[in-house]
């Protein structure tokens, strides 16, 4: 059983959504963020990353800093930039990038299913990252960036959501700088919106896409205020979360592809035939090389493209984690023989999503005189499931979703 519940959103007034909506808070360079809010005052980059207000020596994680960001939301309140919908709705959301659209619904969604297990977990969360988005709410009293989940998909409910859209009154409807076109509906219609929720009730399990920190941080924040409150009844805004759930395969991810500075010590040769172990080598058919299947890679060293084909004996199948290819490059191949162990921490590696395209691996190598990089084939999103489905986690970078959700449609006030 899946919990879905409609909720009074605060949003931007509809003339103001292209300019105060924004890309999530993680994916901005600082000077990205400078260069937005420059041009658009009233963009929600205000709040998600107040830093902007301060000098370049302020730390982004200090108390003025999340105090700055609730006297901006409060700001854009009191001047109408922001409004709150009459009554409770559930918001139908639909991307389209590049000729492939997926539609899917904003709500809360509890936080007691996602302390139970019930909404499931693929990544590791880190400490600061939590403390940050817990303060964040704590501090603004809102939840300001969705979680991305998703299920098993069905019919019914891709019908019922179709079916809403005709009854809802479109909000917003407007191409952002990436070339992402977004809509937005609202939806009141209680008997479809409990048709919705009916509906819910016989998915088994929600999987987080992304945003494992904000879910995590949603659920610290409950047991905090839950702590504070003697009058606790489990109906509090603060048991629910906001988030856009999609039914899977509607879901993109691209690829998540590794460049590394070094070869650890090692000369070409060593390296080649170390890899040439666990690896089938051949050259690339064409330049840059993108992987066409499960367990092969492209590999570009020295300005040339090498095909690597992982050996039978490395790949698992029957572990929904060993059997991933970021799983076997990096036990295989990054800690074994370049000595990256952790690649969460190590600064030999770098990571470069697969929306810049497998040309953007040759920039990096060739323009900042990095050694070797490494395309992907991507992870699916039924691997992702699978991995979840066995409460297991998948290695750092294991996937790329893209369109990304976008920030400043819909805040959800605890």
């Amino acid at each position: 059983m899946s919990v879905i519940r409609p909720f009074k959103g605060l949003r931007p007034v509809e003339n103001m959504v292209e300019e105060f909506s924004c890309p999530p808070y993680d994916v901005l360079e600082e000077e990205e963020v400078k260069e937005i809010v420059s041009k658009h005052p009233n963009s929600f980059l205000r709040v998600t990353r107040a830093e902007v207000e301060f000098n370049e020596d302020i730390d982004p994680h200090s108390e003025v800093v999340y105090k700055k960001a609730k006297e901006n939301l409060d700001k854009f309140k009191e001047t109408g930039v922001l409004m709150e919908e009459e009554k409770p709705a559930l918001y139908l959301y639909r991307e389209t990038w590049q000729g492939h659209s997926q539609t899917g619904i904003f709500a809360t969604f509890s936080v007691d299913e996602y302390q139970k297990g019930l909404i499931k977990k693929h990544e590791l969360t880190r400490q600061d990252k939590e403390d940050d988005r817990t303060k964040h709410i704590m501090i603004l009293e809102a939840q300001t960036g969705p979680v991305f989940l998703t299920f098993k998909s069905k019919e019914e409910i891709k019908d019922l959501i179709n079916k809403g859209i005709e009854a809802a009154r479109k909000i917003y409807d407007f191409t952002d700088e990436k070339e992402v076109h977004h809509e937005l509906w609202v939806l009141t219609d209680e008997e479809l919106i409990e048709k919705l929720q009916k509906a819910f009730e016989s998915v088994e399990a929600l999987y987080i896409a992304d945003g494992h920190h904000r879910a995590a941080a949603a659920s610290r924040t409950k047991e905090i205020l839950k702590s504070k409150n003697p009058a606790h009844t489990g109906n509090e805004e603060y048991n629910f979360f906001m988030a856009v759930v999609f039914p899977h395969d509607e879901l993109k991810i691209l690829d998540y592809n590794r460049v590394v500075k070094d070869l650890n010590g090692l000369n070409d040769e060593e390296f080649m035939k170390k890899v040439e172990e666990k690896f089938e080598i051949s050259e690339a058919p064409e330049s840059p090389y993108k992987p066409k299947s499960r367990h092969e890679f492209g590999m570009y060293i020295n300005k040339k493209w090498y095909v690597l084909k992982a050996k039978p004996e490395i790949v698992n199948e029957n572990d929904p984690v060993e059997q991933l290819d970021v799983y076997i490059l990096q036990n295989y191949l990054l800690d074994p023989i370049l000595g990256i162990e952790n690649p969460r921490k190590d600064p030999r590696i770098h990571f470069l999503g697969g929306i810049r395209g497998v040309k953007a691996l040759e920039d990096w190598i060739d323009g900042k005189n990095w050694k070797v990089a490494f395309s992907m084939y991507p992870t699916s999103i039924e691997e992702l499931m699978a991995v979840a489905d066995d409460n297991k986690t998948m290695p750092p970078k294991s996937t790329w979703f893209e369109p990304k959700l976008r920030s400043g449609l819909l805040i959800h006030e605890i």
